[in-house]
């Protein structure tokens, strides 16, 4: 049997926000694997154990830059240690800058883009002196250049946490903002059932399968009930599958919307600052501790 350890039971606390013991307790029924334990506990727990998209906490801005023909467009991520100096004027123009640069100069990746020039300054420079200058450490995690295939919008809400490009074909300026503004509320995955890795799509079914056969449904009614379930997972994280959030009527689907109005969508991306990025936890030790003196006060 294998080993289980505190930093496994920590690490699949932090990805599920289960209870300590269940997570012990999955971790042992999948022989220390963290990927099948934590299947365990969605059977077991539902959405209860999927928190970890919602526990976004790294700190930053996403910056955006648009040609004047809504042609081009970048979205840059850079991150920070605290919100105080994701609002610092000079951190905000230097995610300002950086979009600029990738939207005008098109680097490969973020060494190529560290390489590049800000005021004649290697962008690299000027990011080490602005961490002398703020007192914290500050990184270029991500950034992505679209040419487009109509015309863009973009959308930035929650002071920058979260950035939208979206490339419109047909339509008008209002529709691609409110598209634009459905996918910063929606945060859809892909744009249709094409884009969503096979790997979550089983995943889906395998955890639909072993809650149904848990609830005492017949082996006969499983498929078809994580068909069902399948189907319902690709209309809550595809864009075209969604409910538009503007939808007068509660039921129009983005897919709809954009048939009556001739339109249709190219590709979109959504940026949410620190998303898939754990923040340091609290003391693992005194959480234990506190948990095994309650438990054993209540005995």
């Amino acid at each position: 049997m294998a080993e289980i350890t505190a930093g496994m039971v920590k690490e699949l606390r932090e990805k599920t926000d289960a209870p300590m013991m269940e997570c012990k307790k999955a971790l042992t029924e999948a022989g220390g694997d963290i990927a099948k334990a934590e299947e365990i506990l969605r059977v077991k727990l539902g959405n209860k154990a999927s928190k970890a998209a919602a526990r976004v906490t790294a700190e930053g801005v996403v910056g955006m830059k648009l040609s004047a023909d809504g042609k081009v467009g970048a979205i840059v991520e850079i991150n920070c240690e605290t919100d105080f100096v994701a609002k610092n004027d000079d951190f905000l123009a230097l995610s300002a800058k950086l979009a600029g640069l990738v939207a005008e100069q098109a680097p490969a990746d973020v060494a190529a883009l560290s390489a590049l020039t800000i005021d004649g300054q290697p962008v690299e420079a000027v990011r080490t002196a602005l961490i002398g200058k703020i007192g914290e450490n500050l990184s270029i995690r991500r950034f992505q250049r679209i040419e487009a295939t109509g015309r863009l919008a973009s959308y930035v809400h929650g002071g920058a946490r979260i950035g939208v490009l979206v490339d419109l074909v047909g339509g008008d300026e209002q529709l691609a903002r409110d598209l634009a503004m459905h996918i910063a509320a929606s945060k859809p995955k892909s744009l249709d059932a094409s884009g969503v890795p096979a790997e979550l799509l089983e995943a889906e079914r395998r955890i639909a399968i072993e809650k149904a056969r848990e609830s005492g449904k017949p082996e006969a009614m499983l498929a078809k009930i994580a068909d069902g379930t399948v189907q319902k997972y690709l209309k809550d994280v595809t864009l075209l599958g969604q409910v538009f959030v503007k939808a007068e009527d509660g039921k129009q689907t983005v897919e709809q919307l954009l048939a009556a109005r001739g339109a249709s969508v190219a590709s979109f991306v959504l940026y949410v600052v620190g998303e898939g990025i754990e923040k340091k936890s609290g003391d693992f030790a005194a959480e234990v501790a506190a948990q095994a003196a309650a438990a054993a006060a209540g005995r």
